[in-house]
């Protein structure tokens, strides 16, 4: 390590050990990118993302008032409607005269219930491919959602979710001597389901969790909900979260990630709704914004890039999940410029 980077560490811990963080210099000291020595680039973007206050004191409330409003959001939204206590005989509520699995009523909550499934269906597709190039989301996380794998309980996990939502086809013929025979098409399974070997019972990959948090959010912002790309911002906090080397900040890493972005979501929604792509605020814009930028700063690498001359929707939407997170948070995003 160089006498240059151990002086910048020492310039962040000064800065972080003070009973009121100083702001201003810790965003001109996180302009530069931020080391990941010591968890200091973790708890950084929990500052920066306006997630933890400025006054140290007040944390720890605050991290237990979150993390508990995030539990709650488990039992609201990711417990399957129906799901009773196992061993308890516990009736089934949810499904009445009024309102049950076939009723076309907008308002049932079974119709609620199915259409969630659609967009977590998307979320599931995108979030097993996150980061292909690393194996971590993959893994197991030491730290599994006890809420929702308790073995007490019969609730499901979003992957069982998604698995039981794939409908399973098969072609009935009848040979020459009456026989019915069913069969499966000859197709290629869906990398999206078998790509992976499934976790033993009470485990569960990084990439659930992952999933969680998007499902979560789209549940409690319906006017935007999920876009693709919204997986490949989410993806490098949660990744420095649960790789904090405090054990006490890896337990929490997935209401910690959900706040986080949430709060970045907050800044850069925007650039995820369509109808805004061509307004001053949208993606397609902002991307122009850039090339003209660059063409002015660096003329060479301008050239090096494909046409430039316009910036069509369709080529914005393939670049947009790149550029989304800079180009809205120059300022303030943590590491942006890190190596």
């Amino acid at each position: 390590m160089s006498s240059l980077h151990k002086s910048r560490i020492a310039d962040f811990q000064d800065v972080l050990k003070e009973p009121t963080i100083a702001l201003e210099k810790l965003r001109e000291l996180s302009f530069s990118g931020i080391p990941c020595e010591g968890g200091l680039r973790c708890l950084c973007w929990k500052i920066l993302l306006n997630y933890l206050p400025l006054e140290r004191a007040s944390w720890t409330s605050i991290l237990a008032k979150q993390r508990e409003l995030y539990s709650q959001f488990l039992r609201e939204m990711i417990i399957q409607p129906g799901i009773a206590k196992a061993n308890m005989g516990v009736s089934r509520e949810d499904v009445t005269f009024e309102d049950h699995p076939l009723n076309p009523n907008p308002d049932s909550r079974w119709n609620t219930y199915f259409r969630d499934n659609e967009v977590l269906l998307q979320i599931d597709k995108d979030v097993r491919r996150l980061c292909p190039d690393i194996s971590f989301f993959q893994r197991a996380t030491e730290y599994p959602c006890l809420l929702i794998l308790d073995p007490q309980n019969e609730f499901e996990t979003l992957r069982k979710r998604v698995e039981q939502t794939t409908l399973k086809s098969q072609t009935v013929a009848r040979n020459r001597s009456g026989v019915t025979n069913m069969s499966s098409p000859q197709k290629n399974p869906a990398p999206s389901m078998n790509e992976y070997v499934v976790l033993p019972n009470g485990c569960e990959a990084h990439w659930e969790v992952v999933e969680r948090i998007l499902f979560i959010y789209a549940k409690l912002n319906p006017g935007i909900a999920y876009v693709q790309g919204m997986n490949e911002i989410v993806g490098p906090l949660y990744y420095t979260f649960a790789t904090d080397p405090s054990s006490e900040w890896r337990e929490h890493a997935e209401a910690d990630t959900f706040f986080c972005f949430t709060n970045l979501m907050a800044e850069i929604r925007d650039n995820f709704i369509k109808s805004l792509d061509d307004s001053q605020c949208g993606i397609t814009y902002k991307m122009e914004k850039v090339y003209s930028t660059l063409k002015d700063k660096d003329v060479e690498l301008y050239l090096k890039l494909p046409p430039h001359t316009s910036v069509s929707p369709a080529r914005a939407e393939h670049q947009a999940p790149v550029l989304r997170l800079p180009l809205a948070y120059p300022a303030a995003v943590p590491g942006v410029r890190a190596a």
